[in-house]
């Protein structure tokens, strides 16, 4: 299969604190104190029905400051040198973000979350609701982080 274009457009601006100076957590979930919220563009504000019943969701982002990327890289944590996508970094050659966020609450086009982990002004490219049922799986394994000690 040759390379495809593929266009994507923005459902929304997400905002929180961070900043290229003031870096953002890791993973959201370890400073879940950290809040954020995030305008949908009017022709999407419709599709937000019933998201204010799931306590989480997926937010599907793009690194927007992201400029380039290695296929090796060195985890900042330990320092090992893995493939791209065996690691969360945001120098991908599609520099797509996924985390989850807990919702605190939904006022018109806007919703207000806790626990983010990226940069003020990312483009919300969608949104899916965390269904613990569906989404945990409790017989993951953590791959090459079990090494680590």
């Amino acid at each position: 299969m040759e390379n495809q274009h593929i266009s994507l457009n923005p459902i929304g601006i997400i905002h929180t604190p961070f900043d290229k100076q003031q870096k953002p957590p890791r993973q959201g979930r370890f400073e879940p104190d950290n809040e954020g919220w995030v305008e949908i563009f009017s022709e999407y504000e419709e599709g937000l029905n019933g998201l204010k019943d799931f306590t989480h969701a997926y937010f599907i982002f793009h690194f927007h400051l992201s400029e380039s990327y290695d296929l090796i890289q060195k985890t900042p944590r330990h320092h090992a040198e893995k493939g791209v996508f065996a690691i969360r970094s945001p120098r991908r050659p599609n520099p797509i973000g996924l985390t989850i966020v807990r919702i605190q609450r939904i006022e018109g086009n806007k919703i207000y979350f806790s626990a983010p982990d990226m940069l003020d002004g990312s483009p919300l490219l969608d949104i899916k609701p965390y269904v613990s049922e569906i989404d945990c799986y409790q017989d993951a394994n953590n791959g090459w982080l079990n090494t680590i000690k």
